[in-house]
């Protein structure tokens, strides 16, 4: 069997210029970057900028930001005692939602959408036609009961967010409540 040769000795690197100011959407709720403090030569200033860029600030709104890994849960803030809604029946809910924010109260950020009077929002519960956080967070619940859902991207608007309104792997905040169930 063959000896890898030895690998030459590299050269060092100069030192970096100061850095200019990071632009607030690349800044953390500190003002500094992430809590990190490092030392950087050259090719580490470039990854750790790259990793920076990739990876965030927690900022919930930057439409670039990772998801925040926040599992889907359902959480009953009442529970109804009417008819309880399966896949193949129509549902008829208020809502409300919200982007989710780490610092805001409830973690409830900014609000995007509401639908809280007349006859709400209807939809056929099970078949797709809204995103799979509400199929899956409706299902179970009885007429007259009130639900938190936390949507992950995965089961909200993915990627793409909607519009200007839902940036991209976006976690959300629903609070629905289950008005009618009919079908």
């Amino acid at each position: 069997m063959s000896q890898m040769p030895e690998m030459p000795e590299m050269p060092e690197m100069p030192e970096m210029p100061e850095m200019p100011e990071m632009p607030k959407c690349l800044q953390c709720g500190n003002g500094g970057m992430t809590r990190m403090s490092v030392s950087m030569k050259f090719p580490t200033a470039t990854l750790f900028t790259t990793l920076l860029l990739a990876s965030g600030c927690g900022d919930d709104s930057n439409p670039l930001a990772p998801s925040l890994g926040i599992p889907f849960s359902a959480t009953d803030i009442t529970v109804g005692t009417g008819s309880t809604a399966v896949a193949g029946k129509t549902v008829r809910v208020y809502y409300t939602g919200w982007l989710y924010s780490t610092t805001a109260t409830g973690n409830k950020g900014t609000q995007f959408d509401a639908n809280l009077s007349g006859l709400g929002f209807q939809f056929l519960l099970g078949s797709g036609g809204v995103i799979k956080g509400w199929d899956q967070g409706v299902e179970g619940m009885k007429v007259g009961g009130k639900r938190r859902l936390i949507i992950p991207p995965e089961l909200g608007y993915g990627t793409a967010g909607s519009g200007n309104v839902i940036p991209g792997n976006a976690t959300l905040i629903f609070e629905i409540e289950l008005l009618a169930v009919a079908g």
